[in-house]
């Protein structure tokens, strides 16, 4: 026992527990140190991403010498950087998307797309499970499709197939899914991370895209493996910036970050158009699965419609690739030394139109196709060729600036991930002056593209299948509310020792749920009244009432049907005990409303008694709280967020009315807001009433 007025007295809430012992129970994560072992798992996760990145990027660099070039080289190179006939740059993305086409009807359709969406998939709807196959399908696949031409990246196909590495080590192991997702994706940012030598980035793309969460068990396995992967990227493919950018000759001024804002709401522009053209590709594509016949000759039947399988798909896209190849041939492959070239500044005007143009068009109208490709490499060079334009009417600020400013503009329309957007044009080109700039360019596109789009080009796909998901991260206002704040302090109670049947009285006993008061915001008043005229949204029936001893210790449960259906079947009268459940769910007065709608859901029940974890009072019933008040734990967000009023005024006038504020039952400075915690008392008396009574009092 505290003294009398003791901190630890003075600060007694509303059920008696101090806030002390809230402070140990609760903290700002949620963490067990078997994170620790998750992430020591991901270190070898990282290595295989490394290695997965490493062998990509060869085996695109080989399947292009060896099909533009006539030699074994694993070498990047651009398939435009030398002149060949028309009917090799025309015919090859078309057997290139053959193939791929065939690999994925006879081997796993999911080696089709971009691999953002798919992994995205798999996460949420496959509970981080990916095949073996895919592992070895889609890096293939990727290859054989950018190097026979196809304008994509290697990031895309890089995520899914580190992803699938890790999902296939984490499938062997004893995970939760959870678990299993964060080496699924500490895979995913490993092989991004060695692609582009760009470490943070690929933590924020995991966060922002993959992830789902800000949470220290997630986060520390991703980062682990990504750390791995950039260090061993350093023998592998080198430790510098992918396109290095000379800023010494950079004046960035304020009229110039003032132009930012123009230059991110034309990239945010830029990127709407090429996501919708992205879907127009594919939904015209779709209808190609249902055309009508053309009519041979008279006596042919009209009606009649023939599909295109999807597996031609990718060599009509590749039709189209090839077209776009002839009219400006750096458009094909990766594109690496175009996107330096545009940020260094030595790009003429007819490369950079071609780029916008030709880039933009058969990047996606072939994506559309479905054949295996990323998306961020296109993005970049579209974007950079963007900003390379825009330089050529803007201020003046050094080679490969207003470049760099495109580049981030349409990385952050287009992902919607404006973090990882500036971060990205950092950590690519070390050209960290241009922080500011890049932040209000991005910031700008990010606008742009939320308020014309209601999905990205990541995530309408998985929409298309008939799922939703958001990317909006806040706090669940569940997390932040205790069970004494929005409890019911005097519930009915029953005595053991009470006969059945119980009287009709008992029946009626209600909850009140305080956030559907008249007085609230958001209240919602049904228009019926209760007996006492108060409106009957804001009160409940009592399903549920606790079963306790003279001195208050809960002894058990028993539901509101149970105590009717006990009087109707009309068997010889008992008490209250025969009926009792001994080991009901109980929850604390400091348990938050997240925790007590996970026990809800867990053990499938709606109401539970709320008791004294002690030591004075351990077990006693202090209160009853249901899942009507878990719904209401959400009124007062709701209220922060739609309802709106003016708090200060000019002139004296007065203010608006606002939402009421939580109730201070945690302040330990007010003493007006202490009381003693509520005891129940046994309800009604044992009750003679008869079945059809008791069947009014359910009806009422």
């Amino acid at each position: 026992m505290s003294a009398p007025g003791s901190d630890d007295d003075r600060s007694r809430d509303v059920a008696g527990t101090p806030p002390r012992r809230r402070r140990e129970r609760h903290g700002d994560f949620t963490v067990t140190p078997r994170v620790l072992w998750v992430s020591l798992w991901a270190l070898p996760i990282g290595a295989l991403g490394a290695g997965a990145a490493w062998l990509l990027l060869r085996l695109i660099g080989l399947i292009t010498q060896v099909a533009f070039f006539g030699r074994v080289s694993t070498t990047l190179v651009s398939p435009g950087t030398a002149p060949h006939p028309w009917w090799l740059i025309l015919g090859l993305p078309v057997l290139g998307g053959l193939v791929v086409g065939v690999m994925a009807r006879y081997g796993s359709e999911k080696i089709r797309g971009h691999g953002m969406p798919e992994a995205i998939e798999a996460i949420l709807i496959g509970r981080s499970r990916v095949e073996p196959k895919v592992a070895v399908l889609k890096p293939v696949s990727a290859a054989i499709s950018i190097g026979t031409g196809g304008p994509f990246g290697a990031e895309g196909p890089i995520i899914m197939t580190g992803g699938a590495l890790g999902s296939i080590l984490a499938q062997y192991l004893r995970l939760s899914a959870d678990e299993r997702k964060a080496l699924m994706v500490g895979g995913a940012a490993a092989g991004m991370a060695a692609t582009f030598n760009a470490p943070l980035a690929s933590v924020l793309l995991a966060v922002e895209l993959l992830l789902f969460e800000w949470r220290p068990r997630s986060f520390l396995p991703v980062s682990a493996a990504v750390c791995v992967a950039v260090l061993l990227r350093i023998p592998l493919l080198g430790s510098g910036p992918i396109f290095p950018v000379d800023t010494t000759g950079w004046h960035i001024g304020t009229g110039a970050e003032v132009w930012c804002v123009l230059a991110g709401a034309v990239g945010g522009l830029l990127a709407v158009v090429v996501t919708a053209a992205v879907y127009l590709s594919e939904d015209t594509f779709a209808r190609l699965g249902s055309l009508p016949r053309p009519r041979l000759w008279r006596r042919d039947r009209t009606g009649e419609r023939f599909a295109v399988h999807w597996m031609w798909w990718p060599a009509i896209g590749g039709l189209v690739i090839g077209l776009g190849g002839l009219v400006e041939p750096r458009a094909l492959g990766v594109g690496y030394d175009v996107i330096a070239d545009l940020l260094a500044g030595h790009a003429a005007l007819s490369l950079i139109v071609g780029i916008l143009v030709v880039k933009s068009l058969i990047w996606s109208l072939s994506l559309g196709s479905g054949t295996s490709g990323g998306v961020l490499a296109p993005i970049f060079m579209i974007g950079a060729a963007l900003g390379a334009l825009e330089g050529m009417v803007l201020p003046g600020v050094g080679p490969g600036f207003w470049a760099l400013v495109g580049l981030a503009a349409v990385v952050g329309g287009v992902m919607r991930s404006p973090f990882t957007g500036v971060v990205f044009s950092l950590e690519l080109t070390h050209a960290w002056p241009a922080l500011l700039a890049l932040l209000i360019t991005s910031t700008a596109a990010y606008a742009v593209s939320v308020l014309l789009l209601k999905r990205s080009v990541l995530t309408e796909k998985i929409a298309r299948r008939g799922f939703h998901l958001t990317r909006e991260y806040d706090v669940d206002p569940l997390e932040v509310l205790f069970v004494d704040e929005v409890m019911h302090s005097a519930p009915t109670v029953l005595s053991p020792d009470q006969r059945l049947p119980v009287d009709p009285e008992i029946l009626r006993a209600t909850v009140p749920r305080p956030g559907r008061e008249p007085g609230f915001p958001l209240a919602v008043p049904t228009g019926a009244t209760d007996d006492e005229g108060t409106d009957s949204g804001a009160l409940v029936k009592q399903r549920l009432f606790p079963v306790v001893d003279p001195d208050g210790t809960l002894r058990g449960i028993v539901s509101r049907d149970q105590l009717l259906h006990a009087a109707l079947d009309g068997e010889e009268p008992g008490r209250v005990g025969d009926l009792v459940n001994p080991t009901p769910v109980t929850v604390g007065p400091d348990d938050t409303l997240r925790e007590v709608r996970a026990r809800f859901a867990t053990y499938a029940i709606t109401a539970a008694p709320v008791v004294d974890p002690g030591p004075d009072q351990a077990g006693t019933v202090i209160g009853l709280v249901t899942v009507e008040h878990l719904l209401d734990g959400r009124l007062p967000d709701l209220a922060e967020e739609h309802h709106r009023s003016r708090v200060r005024t000019p002139l004296g006038r007065p203010p608006d009315e606002t939402v009421p504020p939580r109730t201070p039952t945690r302040r330990v400075a007010d003493p007006v807001f202490i009381r003693e915690p509520v005891r129940p008392h046994p309800g009604a008396r044992a009750g003679t009433g008869t079945g059809s009574e008791l069947q009014r009092g359910l009806e009422q």
